[in-house]
């Protein structure tokens, strides 16, 4: 009796709303008729389903009629959906295009005029080395040829 009372309570729901077959539904209404207890559960359902719609506003619910139609139209026939994709860019690509940059940039650097400044200071002065008699020495002289100027430097370390 306890494992009718257990599956009766567990199916008085689907009961009250007309969701059992014709055979479940009958054995669950014989199985109410004699048991007290599940019979005051489905009162006390009902009151509550009674109490929910009187204090519930009534909800106006979407037609459904229409859509596992679409869902099954949409699955027969797939959509063509565009697929973008962002360009792939390929090692020999990378490397080509800067060995292009490195060529252009080193023609163009190659091209510009030097400065006077810089040609001309780097011509025009001399640098000499000579040797002394002092074995930890070094003179160095500094000359631009257009002037008579000399520059001595001398370079020698004590002990």
């Amino acid at each position: 009796m306890m494992l009718t009372c257990y599956r009766t309570r567990r199916r008085i729901g689907a009961y009250l709303d007309d969701a059992l077959g014709d055979r479940a539904s009958s054995k669950a209404a014989a199985h109410i008729a004699g048991c007290t207890r599940c019979h005051a559960e489905l009162v006390t359902l009902r009151r509550l389903s009674a109490m929910l719609r009187e204090t519930s506003p009534s909800v106006v619910l979407p037609d459904w009629t229409g859509f596992w139609e679409g869902v099954r139209r949409g699955i027969e026939v797939p959509a063509v959906v565009e697929v973008r994709t962002r360009p792939r860019w390929h090692p020999r690509l990378v490397a080509g295009t800067a060995a292009a940059l490195v060529v252009g940039a080193s023609v163009i650097l190659w091209q510009f005029p030097r400065s006077p400044l810089t040609t001309q200071a780097s011509a025009a002065i001399s640098v000499n080395s000579a040797n002394t008699s002092h074995p930890r020495g070094t003179v160095m002289v500094y000359s631009p040829p257009e002037k008579d100027l000399a520059v001595v430097w001398v370079f020698a370390e004590d002990d």
